[in-house]
């Protein structure tokens, strides 16, 4: 059992590796072997979480290098959530291009985008994993390389120019990232995360200069590679140009990871201690806010579907930030609860977008007008992923839309519990007239038609649409998952 988390990222690793082989010899069986390798890791990481329920969380030493020496990977709640969610999401959005990415990039260019995706996959379990610095470099590279890779493989000027954007604006937060660790090196000797813990507090004392500096670095350099506001350029061009799989994987999962490694970075290195010792939550808070308004405004200004979900991605990291910022356990719950719950649900938008212009090759919102009567299921699909967006009981982006609320009460700034509610009408304002425009706008009579897409886009779409509603009504599983993880980080330093 102790071997299995890094079985999840050797497989994914040697699989890319083989992609370009099995490719010349058996090219029809590559989406095969990707989902054979997604469902083995997201069985092995159920697995692991009922063991850690049982003996708790652990640490793998590879080779058997004990720290500071070797590489040191932590399985811990909030590891083993991530996984799930990477493993998962990855497993649907696989099954659903195995229809649809060679019809938007071509035959020629499928094998490079499994290989990429894959790689993807290894580098996003890899960073949720990793308990040294150097280590979760290395896979933000990777991570960031592969993430350019999967939207510039569509043979299109447009994505070519949104991945080199993206390319470029990411390299400069590697850039603020590399420094970062460097400060941190130079004042504690140490990469692992544990060791310099223990360092700060002594280093604080003799250079806490340094030690701020590198906290501000990590913060921006992780926000613009996970989007937050005013650090998103990149990602409106980036998401909706991408091929349909990418985009979901992309706003689903990937921008999500980053926040996820900056929690862990503030919380168990920092601590709550010297992340206060200058206002960088209220900072942060500031940004998240902005990132909430802003991105929803934006959103409701565009006309092209998959354009307006990008920017609805900018809006929706700001919840996350702001459950880190508000510093208590229910609104560090409800951030690492909305990276779940919005995985399900905008990748189950995505999704549904692409389905859209796969069946009809229709982008702007104002031409989506009767499209529920062509593309029932697919539109009933999209509604409860635009319901869930919006924050409606029953549906799970209400649930962590909620602890995000208790939390800004238990830290006592109503003033952002304010800011989660209207946002939600701001959503309201741009998810809301498409559904109705879709069942409620055609003025001519018509009759239900079939969806004419393949079953493989639609099984993913109505697997994630269930997700969406079983966890808005029994979230208990999954957000105890999440208060545990949350639980761990707030009670380490």
């Amino acid at each position: 059992m102790s071997h299995l988390p890094i079985l999840t990222i050797v497989l994914c690793l040697f699989t890319a590796f083989s992609i370009p082989l099995i490719a010349k010899l058996k090219p029809h069986l590559i989406s095969t072997v990707i989902k054979g390798v997604l469902i083995f890791n997201s069985v092995g990481t159920f697995l692991i979480l009922r063991y850690i329920n049982k003996y708790g969380s652990f640490q793998y030493y590879l080779g058997g290098w004990q720290p500071p020496w070797g590489i040191t990977i932590s399985i811990d709640y909030l590891g083993i959530f991530m996984l799930l969610v990477i493993n998962i999401i990855s497993l649907l959005i696989t099954i659903y291009a195995e229809m649809d990415i060679c019809h938007e990039i071509g035959n020629d260019n499928c094998p490079w985008f499994y290989t990429l995706f894959i790689l993807l996959v290894g580098a996003m379990s890899a960073l949720v994993l990793s308990n040294d610095l150097f280590n979760i470099f290395v896979f933000t590279e990777i991570a960031t390389i592969t993430a350019c890779g999967i939207i510039a493989v569509k043979p299109n000027k447009t994505c070519v120019e949104a991945s080199f954007k993206y390319l470029m604006l990411s390299t400069l937060g590697s850039g603020l990232i590399l420094l970062g660790i460097a400060l941190l090196y130079m004042v504690t000797g140490h990469f692992n995360l544990d060791f310099i813990a223990e360092e700060l507090s002594t280093a604080i004392q003799l250079y806490p200069l340094n030690i701020i500096v590198s906290l501000a670095l990590f913060i921006i350099g992780f926000g613009i590679k996970s989007a937050l506001f005013p650090l998103h350029v990149w990602l409106p061009d980036a998401h909706s140009s991408a091929p349909s799989p990418s985009s979901a994987i992309l706003s689903g999962v990937v921008v999500k990871i980053y926040a996820i490694v900056l929690l862990r970075i503030i919380y168990k290195v920092y601590g709550i201690g010297i992340f206060t010792q200058i206002p960088i939550p209220e900072i942060i808070l500031v940004m998240a806010t902005l990132a909430i308004f802003a991105g929803s405004l934006f959103a409701i200004a565009q006309e092209d579907i998959k354009r307006m979900l990008a920017f609805s991605s900018v809006a929706q990291i700001g919840y996350i930030f702001l459950g880190i910022a508000l510093l208590n356990l229910n609104s560090v719950s409800g951030g690492i609860l909305h990276i779940a719950n919005h995985a399900m649900m905008k990748s189950l938008l995505f999704l549904a977008a692409g389905a859209i212009i796969y069946k009809t090759g229709v982008r702007k919102i104002s031409d989506l007008e009767g499209i529920g009567f062509k593309m029932p299921i697919t539109m009933v699909l999209f509604s409860i992923g635009a319901l869930s967006m919006v924050g409606i009981p029953g549906f799970n982006g209400f649930i962590s839309k909620y602890y995000l609320v208790i939390g800004a009460l238990d830290a006592h700034k109503p003033f952002y519990a304010l800011v989660i509610i209207i946002s939600s009408l701001l959503n309201a304002v741009y998810y809301l007239p498409i559904v109705i425009k879709a069942f409620f706008g055609q003025k001519e009579n018509m009759s239900f038609d079939n969806d004419g897409i393949p079953k493989k886009m639609l099984i993913p779409m109505v697997l994630l649409g269930a997700a969406c509603i079983i966890f808005g009504l029994v979230p208990g599983n999954l957000f105890n998952l999440v208060q545990k993880a949350a639980e761990i980080l707030l009670t380490v330093n």
